[in-house]
């Protein structure tokens, strides 16, 4: 649901030609996979990313380190077992996402053309977890053989304080300065003296002390009798002083207690179908990890590596797709959404008073305005996502003290959708970017490539795109049901007046009867993109279709052409941009799809419904720990 993930189309010797990374300064190049599965631990703003052996950048390729605020405090953490890998046994993170767990033995170690100590002889395990801005890591070493051995356990270790875009592949002409020292037998501290001014800095600790200790490695001298165990801690704090590695087990029980008391009042799901219980299980603990701690409340973050920080699009669905479990999420959400909202017109930032936030990041390039994410305000839905939510949020509870709360923040997101919104008066809302700096395309398809004409041409804006307009009239009933909360009678009847309007036109200007739904877009002049998209689904999420339209999208979307048997794709099959293997022409997107369910449910379709949850179970059953990822193909 975020930008800079957009592919080139190539069939065999076709290139897209229409595709110019020059022209799209927020296209990230695709960089070669690493070759080792990865591993993802977060804690409200500090994530990591590690390789299937516990490592941070022992490979090449990968979004491997030790994150905080945009930042890469680590990157490099290799353990070594003399001079070399050990074999990897097994790994995987704990079903509640609190830790990894390694298991690596040595492989067969020579010395002069001998073998001196056969492979599976030493079992090396390693924990890791996070918590408060510091990654712990337990090294547990144990002899299984009937002699003893002598080794030498080493631990590579480097930062790079790369903002989180340089991770992704843009490239920058200048940096700070970066300097190491080893400040006592224990620690080494790296620091960075950024361009903005800022100095961020990484210690790590070990106990006990290395018997060497460098400014990128620390090795430990080891005689191990049969059965004998050793350990040893590391510590890598993101967040200034080196950290004692003593508490690593206070540390965990207290990250076991405090994920228990997280979720101790949010509804719990068991079904008779063990596939569906293990999914949900799995994307409940997943939605927790994504969950940060913020000033205004519960925030989910959009996703780790690339997103994790606040999004208003994914944080605002992924609150409406939890209320009914969780709604406390929901009130975090729309507080901190409220908190950002904008108060000013800053073209940078494609920022107009009362619309709401589409990103915000806290790296040195955005506080350089190398990228405009610093808080950026370039989403035409979010605004929109935002009064729906007060509004489901207030049916869900009864809260009436957060919709009063909030009610201000909603009525400068409705004086921004009737005035710099519709930007040409015709009673629709549209985008277009006011720098060329920002994204091209702003609702959730925000790829450079997503909205386009029947022949495959793009469309020129302003763009005004099928579902924000559905989202506009659920917007405007949702604030009419808050303000006759609130007392305001009159401002309910005038708000349920424009949105009946603008169903009517609604219904004349997107419905084309030559594709059999709502087309895709409008583009500048007004003339209707007649391709077949997922996003007449999400116009039934809103209802504002008539009951017969919606009929006629429903059984489109379950048709060949669009569903695959995994789950209803972005485009439909045959259009000219079809690519199954795009981000956002051919894929199938789990929330989307959640998003169609849920416009079936409100018109009724039960049978409809089947299919789609039926889908995306079996491409579970396929998927990595049950876990479905944010967009798959789905051949």
């Amino acid at each position: 649901m975020t930008d800079g993930q957009a592919l080139v189309e190539d069939t065999g010797t076709k290139v897209d030609h229409d595709f110019q990374a020059t022209e799209q300064p927020f296209y990230i190049p695709a960089t070669s996979g690493a070759s080792r599965p990865r591993r993802s631990l977060k804690h409200n703003d500090t994530f990591a990313v590690f390789d299937s052996h516990g490592d941070i950048g022992a490979t090449s390729g990968g979004p491997d380190g030790l994150f905080d605020h945009d930042t890469r405090f680590l990157s490099h953490l290799e353990l070594l077992i003399n001079g070399t890998q050990p074999l990897l046994l097994g790994s995987t993170v704990r079903d509640d996402n609190l830790h990894l767990y390694v298991d690596l033995t040595n492989p067969d170690i020579y010395f002069e053309n001998a073998i001196v100590m056969p492979k599976d002889t030493v079992h090396i395990s390693r924990i890791l977890y996070l918590r408060k801005g510091v990654l712990r890591e337990r090294i547990s070493v144990q002899n299984h053989g009937n002699s003893t051995v002598d080794i030498n356990l080493s631990v590579a270790f480097d930062a790079d304080f790369a903002d989180i875009f340089e991770v992704r592949g843009i490239r920058r002409s200048h940096r700070g300065r970066s300097t190491k020292r080893v400040a006592d037998a224990n620690d080494v501290v790296m620091t960075y003296d950024g361009l903005d001014g800022k100095k961020r800095e990484t210690s790590l600790c070990f106990e006990p002390a290395p018997d060497r200790l460098s400014a990128s490695i620390a090795s430990y001298s080891m005689t191990l009798k049969p059965a004998e165990r050793r350990s040893i801690f590391i510590a890598a704090s993101c967040r200034g002083s080196a950290t004692s590695t003593l508490p690593f087990f206070t540390g965990l029980r207290g990250a076991y207690r405090e994920r228990k008391s997280v979720t101790d009042n949010v509804a719990s799901i068991e079904t008779t179908n063990s596939t569906l219980n293990e999914t949900l299980c799995r994307s409940m603990s997943d939605f927790y990890m994504l969950v940060s701690e913020t000033e205004q409340g519960s925030y989910p973050s959009a996703g780790i590596p690339w997103y994790s920080t606040t999004f208003g699009r994914d944080g605002l669905i992924a609150a409406m797709q939890m209320l009914w479990l969780d709604p406390n999420i929901a009130k975090g959400v729309l507080r901190r959404l409220a908190h950002y909202q904008a108060t000013t017109t800053d073209p940078m930032s494609d920022a107009q008073p009362g619309k709401i936030l589409h990103e915000m990041r806290g790296g040195e390039m955005s506080a350089l305005h190398e990228v405009p994410f610093g808080l950026y305000y370039g989403s035409v839905d979010s605004t929109l996502l935002f009064v729906m939510l007060v509004g489901f949020y207030a049916e869900r509870t009864g809260d009436t003290d957060l919709v009063a709360e909030l009610w201000p923040a909603v009525e400068r997101a409705l004086s921004w959708m009737n005035g710099p919104a519709d930007c040409d008066g015709d009673g629709f809302i549209e985008y277009s970017r006011a720098k060329e700096t920002g994204l091209s395309n702003q609702g959730w398809k925000d790829s450079h490539d997503a909205i386009f004409h029947a022949d495959g041409r793009m469309a020129e804006g302003p763009i005004a795109l099928v579902e924000v307009q559905a989202y506009a009239y659920a917007a405007k009933n949702q604030a009419a049901n808050c303000a006759m909360r609130l007392g305001k009678a009159d401002r309910a009847a005038e708000l349920l007046r424009e949105a009946e309007s603008l169903r009517l036109k609604f219904e004349r200007a997107f419905w084309s009867d030559e594709i059999g739904s709502y087309v895709l877009a409008l583009d500048g002049r007004k003339r209707q993109c007649l391709v077949r998209s997922s996003n007449a689904g999400h116009a039934l999420f809103a209802g504002i279709t008539s009951p017969e339209r919606a009929h006629l999208v429903a059984q489109q979307l379950l048709g060949s052409d669009f569903y695959s048997g995994w789950g209803i794709r972005t485009i439909a099959r045959g259009e000219s941009r079809y690519n199954p293997m795009s981000y956002h022409n051919g894929s199938i997107w789990p929330h989307d799809n959640a998003l169609i369910a849920g416009g079936f449910a409100h018109y009724g379709f039960k049978d409809e419904i089947a299919p789609v949850l039926d889908g995306l179970c079996r491409a579970a059953t396929y998927m990595d720990q049950r876990r479905l990822p944010e967009l798959f193909c789905g051949f």
